[in-house]
């Protein structure tokens, strides 16, 4: 435990953006789940869907600093890899 006023309150700052930062990047997980699930049930257009708010949530983590953007781009990627694969 921290003896140090500055570092308990950096530490209390630290919880605070881990508990925010934990709702969008909990949110990008999900979506990117259900995404993966609906291109596995090759139903293309419920696929569609969730592909695009996956996408959404991704740029919204990176935005906010969550994830790297270069993390949320790859992973865009491989997803767009994947829905492209069943659409043809």
């Amino acid at each position: 435990m921290a003896n140090i006023k500055s570092q308990i309150k950096r530490n209390k700052q630290n919880q605070a953006a881990r508990l925010r930062n934990r709702v969008y990047r909990g949110s990008a997980r999900t979506f990117v789940r259900k995404a993966q699930s609906a291109i596995r049930a090759e139903n293309s257009e419920l696929a569609e869907a969730e592909v695009l708010k996956a996408i959404r949530a991704l740029d919204k983590a990176a935005s906010k600093g969550v994830i790297h953007k270069n993390n949320a781009a790859r992973r865009k990627s491989r997803l767009m890899a994947r829905y492209n694969a069943i659409k043809e």
